[in-house]
């Protein structure tokens, strides 16, 4: 068995979509990012990847490459989930939490488990999502950012 942590943050920013676990939130505001800025997915996809003993996205998908530029990261994660079964690895389960002081996300939760649960080929009861604020403390409390952390255990195929 492997454990794997995850973590990202991306500023708000007004003229982008908001786009967390695939799904796209009604808001004025979206993540800044190389790709679609996706928190939750990029916060998945470093607890896999951490998980199996693999190199982090930035390895795998530069934030740099103009092939990665505003890439939906749903597709992303497909491709990640794709290399930890090529490893010998399976996903037991992901655990997220969000942060955010707004929107609120609790009603888009069983949309974006069921979306991530399909990229990584998992029952929805094994990729679990939770949303909190920040209590009003620093960038993410002002709500200037949205930030994810991601918790992954994997078994070996063996």
């Amino acid at each position: 068995m492997r454990v794997g942590i995850g973590y990202d943050i991306h500023r708000l920013e007004k003229g982008r979509a908001l786009i967390l676990g695939g799904v796209h939130i009604p808001f004025e505001k979206g993540l800044l990012g190389h790709s679609d800025g996706d928190v939750l997915c990029h916060a998945v996809m470093d607890s896999l990847l951490g998980a199996a003993g693999l190199p982090d996205i930035g390895f795998w998908f530069p934030p740099g490459d103009p092939q990665f530029k505003d890439v939906y990261s749903l597709r992303l994660l497909y491709e990640v989930g794709r290399k930890i079964q090529n490893a010998g690895w399976h996903i037991v389960n992901v655990d997220t939490v969000l942060i955010a002081e707004k929107p609120r996300l609790q009603r888009f939760i069983p949309s974006i488990r069921e979306k991530v649960a399909e990229m990584l080929s998992l029952d929805a009861s094994r990729f679990n999502v939770k949303a909190t604020t920040n209590e009003g403390i620093g960038e993410l409390g002002k709500g200037e950012a949205i930030s994810c952390y991601a918790v992954s255990l994997l078994v070996s195929e063996d």
